[in-house]
C-alpha cells in the first residue's frame, strides 16, 4: 500500500470538474487499495499559484479562506471513502496546520537554503510571468507546495504527488527537496488538463466555471453540460470521470455508434455525474426537467420545478412582463395572449390557433374560454406559454 496525495487551494467555495480530474485519480489510487490524501490549502491558498496564470491572483482574506476550506471538505466527503476502519481510509489534511508555525528566517534556513535561485527560474510557471511580472510572493509558491509534500513525505510516509500537468514544476520542486533534504526518493504523477474535442478549456462555458455547488451551477444545468457533450468528448471524459468498466464503456459506445439519436453514452455519463455530485434526487428532477423542452413534461412536473431550475430550463425564450394585481382582477386569455403580452401580434391569430388547439399554458392546453388568473402563477411569479409545438415564453408578473 502506497500513499499519495493532491493538493486543492481554497481559492473559491467550491470545487469546480476541473478539479473533479485528480480526485478521480485518487478515488482510482484508493480502489487500487492505496491511501489518498487530500490537502485543502489553507497556507498556500494565501500566496496564489501563479502555475497557469498570466497575472497576480487577489489576495484572500483569512476569514474567506476558512470558509472556502469548509465547503470543499464538505464536497470531497462525496468522492472519497473516509471510513477510518479502513486501512485505506482517505483523509484531509490543511497546510496551514504547519505552516503556521514557521517563522520568515526559520522558512529560509529550512526550506530556501536547498533550492537555488537558477533551479526556481526555470520553471515553466515562472518562465511564462517574466515578461508581465511576478512577485516575490507567487515566486515562492514553489517553495510552500514543495514543503508540503516534504511534510507529508515524512509524517505521513507520502511517496507521491498527483495533479494536473501544469502542477509538474511545483511538484517535482517537492521530489527534489526530498531528495536533498533526506536523500529520499519521491514521485510525481500528472495527467494532461483536460481539453474538448475544438481545442477549448474543459470546465468553461460562456457563463464561467461549471461548479459543484448547487448554488453556483443548477443541478439542472449541470446534468445538461454533460448531455450536451459532443460524442469524441463523451468518449473521453467517461473514462476519466466515472468508474465504469472498459466492458461498460465498450458497449454504451456500441449502443451510440448504433443509435446515435439516442445519446445512450452522454445519459450514462450524466446520470452517473449527476447523482455522484448532487443525488439521486435531483438527478431525476433534472431529467423532468429536460423532458420539458421535448413536450414529454406535464403540468404537474412544471409545477414542481424551483424557480432557478425554471429559469434555467426556458433560459433564453422570450419574457413579457405583467402586472400582477391585473392578474388577480382575471385577464380573457386572448386579451392575455395579444395586448398584455406579444406572445401573437394579433387577437385574430391568437384565435386562431387557439381554436386549433395549438396554445398551453403551464403545460396544459386552453381555449379562448380561459380566463388568466394569479392561480395559473408557478412559483408565485411565471406563466409558460406555449406557442405551437416549440415556441415558448415566460411571462413575469411583477
Amino acid at each position: 500500500m502506497a500513499t499519495a496525495y493532491v493538493g486543492i487551494d481554497p481559492t473559491a467555495d467550491s470545487l469546480h470538474i476541473g478539479h473533479l480530474v485528480s480526485i478521480m485519480m485518487l478515488k482510482h489510487f484508493q480502489i487500487a487499495g492505496h491511501r489518498p490524501i487530500a490537502l485543502v490549502g489553507g497556507a498556500t491558498g494565501m500566496i496564489g499559484d501563479p502555475s497557469g496564470k498570466s497575472e497576480e491572483r487577489n489576495l484572500l482574506s483569512e476569514e474567506i479562506l476558512r470558509h472556502n476550506q469548509d465547503c470543499i471538505r464538505t464536497q470531497l466527503l462525496r468522492f472519497l471513502d473516509f471510513d477510518s476502519k479502513q486501512p485505506n481510509a482517505a483523509e484531509i489534511v490543511n497546510n496551514y496546520d504547519w505552516m503556521k508555525e514557521f517563522s520568515f528566517l526559520g522558512f529560509l534556513r529550512e526550506v530556501g537554503k536547498h533550492l537555488s535561485v537558477n533551479y526556481m527560474m526555470a520553471k515553466d510557471s515562472v518562465q511564462k510571468r517574466l515578461e508581465t511580472g511576478i512577485s516575490f510572493t507567487e515566486f515562492t509558491y514553489q517553495l510552500v507546495q514543495g514543503y508540503d509534500f516534504l511534510h507529508l513525505y515524512e509524517h505521513k510516509g507520502c511517496q507521491l504527488q498527483m495533479g494536473g500537468s501544469d502542477q509538474w514544476g511545483n511538484i517535482t520542486t517537492g521530489t527534489e527537496l526530498i531528495r536533498r533534504k533526506t536523500g529520499g526518493e519521491a514521485f510525481a504523477l500528472t495527467c494532461p488538463l483536460i481539453t474538448k474535442a475544438d481545442g477549448g478549456k474543459f470546465g468553461k462555458t460562456e457563463k464561467g466555471n461549471v461548479w459543484l455547488d448547487p448554488e453556483k451551477t443548477s443541478p439542472y444545468a449541470f446534468y445538461q453540460f454533460w448531455l450536451n457533450c459532443s460524442d469524441d468528448d463523451t468518449k473521453k471524459y467517461i473514462r476519466i470521470f466515472t468508474l465504469f468498466s472498459k466492458e461498460e464503456i465498450e458497449a454504451l459506445e456500441k449502443e451510440l455508434e448504433e443509435a446515435p439519436h439516442l445519446r445512450a453514452l452522454q445519459k450514462a455519463l450524466a446520470r452517473d455525474l449527476t447523482i455522484r455530485v448532487h443525488g439521486e434526487a435531483e438527478y431525476l428532477q433534472a431529467v423532468e426537467a429536460s423532458e420539458i423542452l421535448f413536450g414529454k413534461g406535464t403540468t404537474d412536473t412544471l409545477k414542481h420545478l424551483d424557480e432557478r431550475t425554471l429559469l434555467n430550463v426556458f433560459e433564453g425564450v422570450p419574457r413579457f412582463e405583467i402586472s400582477k394585481s391585473e392578474l388577480e382582477a382575471g385577464i380573457g386569455l386572448v386579451d392575455f395572449l395579444a395586448d398584455k403580452t406579444a406572445v401573437f401580434p394579433s387577437k385574430g391569430e391568437a384565435r386562431r390557433m387557439l381554436k386549433d388547439g395549438g396554445v398551453q399554458l403551464n403545460k396544459e392546453k386552453v381555449s379562448e374560454e380561459f380566463t388568466v388568473t394569479a392561480d395559473s402563477l408557478l412559483n408565485g411569479r411565471y406563466i409558460l406559454v406555449q406557442k405551437g409545438k416549440k415556441n415558448y415564453y415566460l411571462i413575469l408578473a411583477v
